[in-house]
């Protein structure tokens, strides 16, 4: 999981970066110059589920006003030194989703990352159940059929994405920026072919249905569905056409009937 992370402060930065990787969190440090930039590719597909993390300052209402003002959906959360009530609900009010104190254990700011972000996919709960596949967002693999399957850190960041979106086809940019951003270690967007088609060969080996949970949709991307939503969507196509045929025939009964008159 990558995060953009606000620490200004030279003495506590290094300590809160290693306490971050211990629950596997990947800081890409921002500073002043961040928020007086272009922040409308923060709007772009993909960057959504990134969240942000401020520690607190004199600036830090202007900084949230900022980000939800160019239309930033990411999650924000604020770190601050002490609790300061009036000061937390003021930076909850103006639009942050989370205001903690440290000193703060990352697996609790991992859980709470994925509760924030869970719940603005509309996902309540810890798992979402995609026909045989089962979603964890608590860092568990998925599992198929019952079946636990194992993936690496990279398809699993890739699998949760696709599974928070799932029935939706979401672009392989979308996808590398979700995945990326603006990490240091971004290689070629080929790289996103390769993780879907392993991620895909272990679903389908342990998929007892032979559905395909994971479809390529030539020109625009990928989309996770369970076998029910593809076969709705197929029956919808069905009735529509029959609807169609039925209306023409009726037209074309009318037409008939009114030339005879």
């Amino acid at each position: 999981m990558h995060i953009y992370l606000y620490e200004p402060r030279d003495d506590r930065i290094n300590g809160l970066i290693a306490e971050l990787r211990t629950a596997q969190i990947v800081p890409v440090r921002i500073f002043d110059a961040f928020f007086e930039g272009d922040l409308g590719m923060l709007t772009l597909e993909g960057h959504s589920t990134r969240p942000f993390l401020l520690a607190d300052n004199a600036l830090v209402l202007d900084q949230i006003t900022r980000l939800r003002s160019a239309g930033c959906r990411n999650p924000i959360i604020i770190l601050r030194d002490f609790r300061n009530t009036r000061a937390a609900a003021g930076t909850l009010d103006c639009g942050a989703d989370d205001d903690l104190v440290i000193p703060l254990k990352a697996i609790e700011l991992r859980a709470r990352i994925n509760s924030i972000t869970r719940r603005a996919h509309g996902h309540a709960a810890q798992s979402l159940s995609i026909g045989e596949v089962t979603a964890y967002f608590d860092g568990r693999d998925p599992e198929v059929a019952g079946q636990r399957v194992f993936l690496s850190g990279r398809e699993h960041e890739i699998f949760q994405y696709l599974a928070l979106n799932s029935s939706k086809v979401i672009s392989k940019a979308a996808i590398y920026e979700a995945v990326y951003g603006l990490a240091e270690d971004q290689p070629f967007d080929k790289v996103i072919d390769v993780y879907i088609c392993r991620i895909r060969k272990k679903i389908d080996a342990a998929a007892v249905s032979g559905h395909g949970y994971i479809e390529t949709v030539h020109g625009r991307g990928y989309k996770m569905s369970a076998p029910e939503q593809a076969g709705y969507e197929a029956g919808d196509a069905l009735l529509s056409a029959s609807a169609d045929r039925q209306g023409l025939t009726y037209s074309s009964e009318m037409t008939i009937e009114t030339a005879a008159q």
